[in-house]
């Protein structure tokens, strides 16, 4: 079937039950991502919202691997790289996360993703927030 923006409001919620009786179904684009600037982000979040998991097809990026199965409508993102380690740095970056208002990725090295989440515990409480890890590999979280 063609999920197109005209038709993705009415047609989510029909997937989302085709899903839940135990279809699967692949969400493809003739060029791009699904969800990135295409359409697919309703169905992502409607999915998630039945707690579906989303599994996502590896892309050219982890950045628009993770937009793909975000949810996210926003249509514009920013990509901030890895945060600082520690210290005034670290924290005007999370600040300058904070204030953003549109969808933020960032990398995290494992050993320092406890400190990272208990930051963003502290100063992202009013944001949506989806962690991914090992993505499309065999430990995908």
């Amino acid at each position: 079937m063609s999920l197109h923006e005209h038709n993705e409001f009415a047609e989510s919620p029909r997937l989302v039950a085709r899903l839940m009786a135990g279809q699967s179904i692949a969400l493809v684009t003739d060029a791009g991502t699904p969800a990135v600037a295409d359409p697919g982000a309703r169905l992502v979040r409607a999915a998630r919202a039945a707690q579906i998991p989303i599994v996502p097809i590896p892309g050219a990026s982890a950045v628009t691997t993770m937009l793909s199965v975000a949810g996210s409508e926003t249509p514009e993102f920013t990509f901030y790289g890895f945060p600082p380690v520690k210290g005034k740095a670290r924290q005007d970056w999370f600040n300058r996360l904070a204030e953003t208002k549109h969808t933020s990725i960032f990398f995290e090295a494992p050993h320092r993703i406890r400190q990272t989440l208990d930051e963003c515990l502290k100063c992202l409480v009013n944001k949506h927030i989806l962690i991914g890890r090992e993505l499309t590999k065999m430990n995908e979280e």
